[in-house]
């Protein structure tokens, strides 16, 4: 990642978030992202980038996994022109509902494997 998309001014707000984690966001992080699970890539959460935290960030496949709960059906726009801005810089950005990874978290892998694997390829990677 290009340090200038980093912000660090906003690394102990992270830090805040990362303590005060979603059920979803921690059976997301401890079954399928930590540890490099997913296909060997490292993963980071609450992560600082430009003027946003994104829940999950792997900087070297650029991607951008946000978890989306409740509160999320009344940021529809701002979650837009989030991911738009993220598009800008470089990331993809895939949303799963919290409710998903609770209830179905078999399609909700399924679903981030499949952009790994696009972006892998389109990266130019192999594993």
């Amino acid at each position: 990642m290009k340090q200038s998309h980093y912000n660090k001014k906003l690394r102990h707000f992270a830090k805040k978030l990362r303590n005060d984690s979603t059920d979803g966001e921690i059976i997301l992080w401890k079954k399928v992202l930590r540890a490099r699970q997913m296909y060997g890539y490292q993963f980071n959460r609450q992560f600082p980038v430009e003027n946003y935290i994104v829940d999950f960030i792997c900087r070297k496949l650029r991607i951008v996994i946000e978890v989306d709960g409740y509160s999320h059906q009344f940021k529809i726009e701002e979650d837009k022109e989030r991911d738009k801005r993220l598009l800008e810089i470089g990331y993809q950005t895939i949303r799963i509902q919290e409710y998903d990874i609770k209830t179905d978290l078999k399609n909700v892998i399924i679903a981030i494997e499949s952009l790994v694997l696009d972006q892998e390829k389109d990266l130019g990677f192999k594993q």
